[in-house]
């Protein structure tokens, strides 16, 4: 006899598209969305997830990799092709391919400013118009679930480009949750804070930075890929069919010091 609660956090039947799933938070997403019962698209931006992929399959999920490059702007549109062509549908996207280029904010050259917004905000709102399309022609409803930052809420420092990106994507998954509500699409994001991940390599490594990070985090620690697993696996399942619209901080306790 299953469990009523824990079975509305199951996702059997269901199919995803995680981007940016080659490692790191995306990786540790498509996962998570396997385990829970998905079949998954494991997108990589240039990196091949090959490797999350077949760590879904060895496990006994259901997984392809599939190639995109999002500072392209027509790339979205393949993407979700290459998808629909082999699993049939988008029941849950995952926009979570993102970049990160620093500069101080006098010098930013304007081509790394563009390819920034193009890859962390203008890709995540082609590809939610493309899965909601396909969603709303099939009349079954879905979950979007954006990754948003901490950087949505500070300004950080020589990052002029990802923090405005990454303010847009919560603003966006506000605007979009509003639209879409009344179609069964959910739109939520989840906030990551100082996760250990090849994005942050470079804090990690300055210990200095790494030490005054810490100390601010009250849960004590950088964040792991995995701690994520839980927040995506709600946000895609019926468990959070009355949120949308939510900004899920997953950050250690770092916003509420």
């Amino acid at each position: 006899m299953g469990n009523a609660t824990l079975d509305l956090f199951r996702l059997d039947g269901k199919i995803a598209l995680v981007t940016g799933a080659a490692a790191g938070l995306g990786a540790a997403a498509a996962v998570a969305l396997a385990r829970a019962g998905a079949a998954v698209a494991c997108h990589g931006n240039r990196r091949h997830a090959d490797q999350t992929a077949g760590l879904i399959r060895s496990d006994g999920g259901d997984a392809f990799a599939v190639t995109a490059d999002l500072s392209d702007g027509n790339a979205p549109e393949g993407l979700v092709k290459q998808v629909i062509d082999r699993f049939g549908r988008i029941d849950i996207l995952v926009n979570n391919a993102g970049t990160i280029i620093r500069h101080p904010a006098e010098e930013y050259p304007l081509a790394d400013w563009m390819t920034i917004l193009q890859v962390n905000l203008t890709s995540v709102f082609q590809l939610s118009q493309l899965a909601a399309k396909d969603m709303m022609h099939r009349s079954q409803g879905g979950k979007i679930v954006n990754i948003a930052s901490l950087l949505s809420f500070q300004g950080g420092i020589r990052v002029p480009a990802y923090a405005a990106s990454k303010g847009g994507v919560a603003q966006l998954t506000k605007a979009l949750a509003n639209e879409w509500a009344s179609k069964s699409i959910n739109v939520n994001a989840i906030a990551p804070g100082y996760m250990r991940t090849e994005n942050t390599r470079a804090l990690q490594a300055d210990e200095p930075r790494n030490r005054q990070i810490v100390a601010r985090i009250p849960a004590g620690r950088w964040g792991e890929p995995e701690d994520l697993a839980g927040a995506v696996v709600y946000l895609a399942s019926r468990a959070s069919d009355y949120v949308t619209g939510a900004v899920l901080n997953v950050d250690g306790g770092w916003l509420a010091r």
